[in-house]
């Protein structure tokens, strides 16, 4: 084997898995010499493409730390199917999506997953009903889009049948009726049998999350139900009841995808003590996951300097684990629909405003080394030759123009965290 394959192929073994910066050592004798990120010695020889592994005595590989930046296309293949009409900055057409933002240094993609959005529908808000579409066959095909494209796949399980959030972790409808203990068995057989499917399609996640924004707990029973929430002050039966789901869920991933990272999502970002509470149950319940998953709106949860404080305080617990931004957004026209906080005078609803939040937030999280990743939310909304439900109700703060179809500029940026 010569040197280039042969660290070729330990890289490929080793970096796809770490977020820090690591060194990996063969021997430990001869005369250390250091070329850019890798250094070795073969007692003074010239060392060149062509040379055999046999001859070096000592190798030193430093691999640096690996970012992962992109966004949520949960509903791209809905988009396409009605006809969206996706460009470039320039105005130039772009054939595939996917293609084209690995082009511009995205490696990761987020998907949600529902369980039955068809049962999902009849207990949304009409103006989301649109949205709720992903069941497990969905998810399969875009899955294994993203993997083709050479990206990095992160999956959501939201465990309901609909969005769940802090307001809402409504159990799915066909689960209602089990006990405690079927309840643990169901969500251990659904997250290992939708695991197994995706690898078994050539979708295998990287980033699984279990359970989506779920600061309050989840599976709380049908719509309305609160019993099982858990607050700071609530009935340790709540908590204990939630850990158990999450180690049944954390189970099936570590034995259908060993490799893949498991996120803990929440979006108490503003809520600092609840935030710190919430993982520091978690450390203490020992649940088994890798990266701490942060939601991050600024028009709802605050300034930039309100992540950057518990962004400070998380790294001062010294949990152990990674941080990344996986969901965040800034308007590129309008207002949110209940936007508390209005930044406009820093960040001006246009392109550029949106382009320069996203900078100063880069900025930011280089300045945090624990957090390496940031995806950005509902980023292919894109109205622009749409037919269908998806033509009225534009989400705009997504990373297309909905009236010309071009990318925006806050697309382009977004490589820069890496």
């Amino acid at each position: 084997m010569n040197l280039r394959k042969f660290i070729l192929v330990l890289l490929l073994a080793t970096g796809a898995g770490l977020s820090h910066a690591q060194s990996f050592y063969l021997c430990s004798q001869g005369d250390t010499r250091t070329t850019n990120q890798i250094s070795f010695s073969n007692n003074g020889s010239t060392l060149n493409d062509n040379i055999q592994t046999s001859a070096i005595d000592s190798i030193t590989i430093h691999v640096p730390a690996l970012k992962f930046v992109g966004g949520d296309l949960s509903m791209l293949t809905k988009y396409e199917k009605q006809g969206a009409q996706y460009k470039d900055k320039n105005g130039s057409a772009i054939s595939d999506l996917l293609s084209f933002v690995s082009e511009q240094g995205w490696n990761t993609i987020r998907v949600r997953l529902f369980v039955d959005p068809v049962k999902g529908q009849s207990i949304t808000d009409d103006a989301n009903k649109k949205e709720v579409i992903q069941d497990l066959d969905f998810v399969k095909k875009l899955g294994k889009r993203i993997k083709d494209a050479g990206m990095l796949f992160m999956l959501d399980f939201h465990y309901s049948d609909t969005y769940a959030d802090p307001g809402k972790q409504w159990t799915p409808q066909d689960w209602q009726s089990l006990g405690a203990t079927q309840l643990k068995e169901k969500i251990y057989e659904y997250t290992r049998d939708c695991l197994q499917q995706l690898k078994d399609y050539g979708a295998a996640p990287d980033f699984i999350q279990t359970g989506n924004e779920i600061s309050y707990g989840m599976l709380w029973g049908a719509k309305g139900t609160t019993d099982n929430r858990c607050y700071s002050t609530s009935n340790a039966n709540n908590w204990n009841r939630f850990f158990e789901l999450l180690q049944q869920a954390g189970r099936a991933c570590r034995e259908v995808c060993p490799q893949a990272k498991i996120i803990i999502h929440s979006e108490r970002v503003p809520k600092v003590n609840v935030l710190l509470d919430f993982f520091d149950r978690m450390k203490n319940a020992r649940i088994d996951y890798d990266i701490i998953g942060l939601s991050y709106y600024p028009y709802f949860h605050g300034k930039l300097s309100v992540l950057d404080n518990v962004l400070s305080q998380l790294e001062a617990k010294n949990y152990g684990k990674d941080i990344q931004i996986v969901e965040t957004g800034y308007p590129w026209k309008w207002a949110i629909p209940g936007t508390t906080t209005d930044l406009q005078t820093t960040y001006p609803y246009s392109n550029a405003g949106q382009k320069n939040y996203t900078a100063d937030l880069i900025s930011l999280l280089k300045n945090h080394p624990q957090v390496n990743g940031l995806s950005w939310w509902w980023a292919e909304a894109n109205a622009k030759g749409t037919s269908g439900d998806l033509n009225t109700g534009w989400y705009n703060a997504s990373l297309f123009d909905n009236e010309t179809g071009k990318a925006l500029d806050a697309l382009y940026e977004l490589q820069n965290f890496k």
